[in-house]
């Protein structure tokens, strides 16, 4: 019974964990990695192929991205998550691919003309749209069988919607373990959502360290800081931009600015405009319209039951086509756009800033956390200027954060969800956090609080029936990356081995099969090996 690290390693993007029950093989998450990443992320250890399932604890891209990617190497297992969680994939996905599809466009478009070599997109839409066919809802707080030595049970952590903790109950040699992965554990008090759930025992606790080393500050009053950076922003003239991830983030502003404009706190522009620049946010919008019941908290609950949508309000607009979202920036009047990418890094937003970010009357308002490397990060560091679609832009414009807004507890709530957890587990494996902050957190679980902690790396492999290592992660930093060149034919040659593998699996899945069809198939393997043997 091994488990194996492979991705948000000392770093916080990219969460992925391999686990080996007996003959089984589990993936627990798959995400995309996002802005500057310090280590090169091993692959995990047997082909997508052999893998049997996927236990995803939400749908972030982060955690989620890659598993069309993984489909696209011939993974055709089972993929476990909540009700919520397969609903936000459903649309989160094929937007992904689009933006993968669309990006590799634009680029073979300047490569066409500068005599460079084309781009491939990491995966297609077609990709995201047979993963999410291998989707299993299951709901939360119940424990199920997914295989013979293997329970899961999804419990709410209050992230995102849908988003969880999984437990697991792994047995093997007739010796069972049970595991914790954490999830990204949520903050408290957040509109909408409930507070985390806590767990009561494990064996082993992986879990996240985003804010490891830090407090949040006392939390503003959300409503009333909006409302004063919305008046003074449109008394200039200018548009407030808000750059926020689709899911989640948007929909708590809906609900802030729906208090907003119910109390009357803008009083000089009570019928101000705001626009939902972006398909998947009107999508998820409709999503967590569909999931009240088991996902919203008490106070959104009440408000419910009055007869009030806490994410509507008047003067709500969305931009869904681009003709849409072009005419946003010729409306003269002040305005709020609310657009995604939440960190700038693609999507509707990086127009908005191409359009706004020279204004001095206007403010970008950043109302979640940025990477290091994205160019929100960049823009909260001061830079002076940026390049947006191959143009110098100076940044004029105010830039803001709303501090105190996050969807990941802080240390102190961090430590009260793990110490929830009671005896303490043989072993906490910190994951999710940039570099220092893992090891920050580690020392702190260690000296503070008498935890057997450790921050592994990536490509570290771990016995969970000895308790003993098998394997160090990788220290090296990340290579510079190869050349375009390179880079395509290499990953035109590694879709190649990934069919040749899910190949030998669908091999060994017909062991037994009858004489008649093994020598069929046998002759059809055969000759396309004549084809094709140079």
């Amino acid at each position: 019974m091994k488990l194996s690290f492979i991705g948000a390693d000392h770093e916080v993007t990219g969460s992925c964990h391999f686990l080996e029950i007996a003959d089984k093989k589990l993936a627990i998450d798959c995400g995309m990695e996002q802005g500057a990443d310090i280590y090169e992320n091993v692959d995990i250890p047997v082909s997508a192929a052999d893998i049997d399932y996927v236990l995803l604890t939400h749908a972030h891209i982060d955690h989620s991205g890659y598993l069309p990617l993984l489909y696209s190497q011939g993974f055709r297992g089972t993929i476990f998550a909540t009700k919520a969680t397969t609903d936000l994939c459903q649309i989160m996905l094929r937007d992904s691919a689009h933006i993968q599809e669309m990006e590799a466009e634009w680029k073979n478009r300047k490569a066409k003309r500068s005599g460079l070599p084309e781009v491939l997109p990491l995966y297609t839409i077609q990709d995201a749209e047979n993963v999410i066919k291998l989707f299993h809802p299951l709901d939360y707080d119940v424990i199920a069988t997914i295989s013979d030595g293997i329970q899961v049970r999804f419990s709410d952590v209050g992230h995102l919607l849908g988003s969880a903790s999984i437990e697991i109950w792994a047995t093997e040699d007739n010796k069972t373990v049970k595991l914790a992965f954490s999830g990204d554990i949520g903050n408290i008090n957040q509109p909408l959502i409930r507070d985390p759930q806590y767990l009561s025992e494990a064996d082993y606790v992986i879990m996240e360290s985003t804010y490891g080393d830090r407090s949040h500050n006392a939390p503003p009053d959300y409503v009333t800081e909006l409302a004063r950076i919305i008046t003074e922003t449109f008394q200039r003239g200018g548009n407030v931009v808000i750059p926020s991830f689709a899911v989640g983030r948007t929909q708590e502003l809906l609900y802030f600015i729906r208090e907003i404009k119910m109390n009357q706190l803008i009083p000089d522009y009570p019928n101000f405009e705001v626009y939902i620049d972006s398909p998947l946010a009107v999508e998820a919008t409709n999503v967590f319209n569909r999931n009240v019941e088991s996902c919203f908290d008490d106070e959104a609950m009440e408000l419910v039951r009055q007869g009030i949508n806490p994410i509507s309000f008047p003067g709500l607009k969305v931009a869904v086509t681009s003709d849409e979202s072009k005419a946003i920036n010729f409306n003269p009047q002040p305005k709020v756009i609310i657009s995604a990418s939440g960190m700038c890094e693609a999507g509707r937003i990086r127009h908005h800033l191409k359009h706004n970010l020279w204004r001095p009357e206007c403010t970008i308002l950043f109302v979640g956390y940025q990477a290091n490397g994205t160019l929100g990060h960049s823009l909260l560091e001061g830079a002076a200027a940026v390049t947006l679609f191959g143009e110098t832009i100076e940044v004029k414009a105010q830039i803001l954060k709303l501090d105190g807004i996050s969807g990941h507890a802080d240390k102190e709530h961090l430590i009260e969800w793990l110490k929830a957890i009671s005896p303490k587990p043989k072993q906490v494996f910190v994951v999710h956090g940039e570099d220092t902050v893992c090891d920050t957190f580690v020392d702190c679980l260690c000296q503070e609080h008498g935890y057997n902690a450790v921050a592994p790396y990536t490509g570290a492999v771990f016995d969970l029936l000895t308790g003993q290592w098998i394997a160090d992660g990788n220290r090296v930093h990340k290579a510079q990356k190869p050349s375009a060149k390179s880079s395509r034919a290499n990953t035109i040659y590694l879709r190649l081995v990934a069919a040749g593998q899910r190949l030998l699996a669908v091999i060994r899945h017909n062991e037994g099969g009858t004489n008649k069809d093994l020598i069929k198939f046998t002759d059809q393997i055969n000759s396309l090996c004549d084809k094709w043997d140079r």
